[in-house]
């Protein structure tokens, strides 16, 4: 693990991205595509939007994204295909291919085709942020450690629907999908490379469980501690509960 800690969301996402964006360039030079796997979220607002702007040959870059509701239409504020047409691939990128969940297909037919192309070849990063409850893409605590299925349909849990509504994507917990297609924990690691973005004062105290507790189900995120080229980019106010050693300043 490497560990950074800049002084505001804004540096998080330059730094975050621009390790990136070696890393996609290095997998375009070396194999002649690269591919990518992202989070979205408030969180990930900086990294994507520096990340986006990179000079970047985006024809040879597959992309896939996490996690999806069921039962959302694309067009619906909260979803994450939306996001990431507005805030990543906009008007200007010309993706090899972008490999969308649907929220509205039948879920056993989504698992079948987005595990048919993730399994085609291995990520070579993966933009994987942590949740408020220390979730890793939607695999809530306790998340499941043992499937080796790519993706899987979980439930959500009452603190992961209170994230969705702070950040403003439902305006009460009831209006938040009960379940969602979420890739798995399993698959999260087979990536080459995992980055974490986690800006915020609210993910201090998921940070925190994250680097104090030995690997749990009951903190999703300290699995991520296994992996051997995971880097967390913290700011100051999402590293706030950490002791100053335990982390990188820069």
């Amino acid at each position: 693990m490497k560990m950074h800690v800049l002084e505001t969301p804004k540096l998080l996402g330059q730094q975050a991205a621009n390790q990136a964006i070696g890393l996609i360039k290095k997998a375009i030079t070396e194999n002649g595509t690269a591919r990518i796997l992202l989070s979205t979220g408030a969180s990930q607002f900086d990294t994507i939007s520096h990340l986006r702007k990179a000079d970047i040959d985006w024809s040879k870059v597959e992309m896939f994204h996490l996690d999806e509701y069921i039962g959302i239409e694309p067009t619906h504020p909260a979803s994450f295909v939306k996001y990431l047409q507005e805030r990543f691939i906009g008007d200007e990128l010309k993706l090899k291919q972008a490999h969308f969940i649907d929220g509205m297909a039948d879920p056993d037919k989504v698992l079948a085709e987005i595990t048919k192309e993730i399994r085609k070849a291995p990520i070579d990063v993966a933009l994987i942020g942590i949740g408020e409850n220390a979730h890793i893409a939607f695999n809530d605590p306790p998340a499941d450690f043992d499937t080796k299925e790519a993706f899987i349909i979980v439930d959500l849990d009452n603190a992961c629907k209170q994230q969705q509504v702070g950040e403003g994507w439902f305006a009460t917990l009831d209006d938040v999908p009960k379940k969602a297609i979420s890739i798995s924990v399993h698959e999260i690691m087979q990536s080459k490379v995992i980055i974490s973005a986690v800006p915020f004062a609210q993910k201090a105290t998921a940070i925190k469980d994250t680097i104090e507790n030995d690997v749990t189900n009951t903190v999703p995120a300290t699995i991520l501690k296994t992996h051997p080229n995971w880097s967390l980019y913290l700011d100051k106010a999402s590293a706030s509960m950490l002791q100053q050693s335990e982390a990188m300043y820069g």
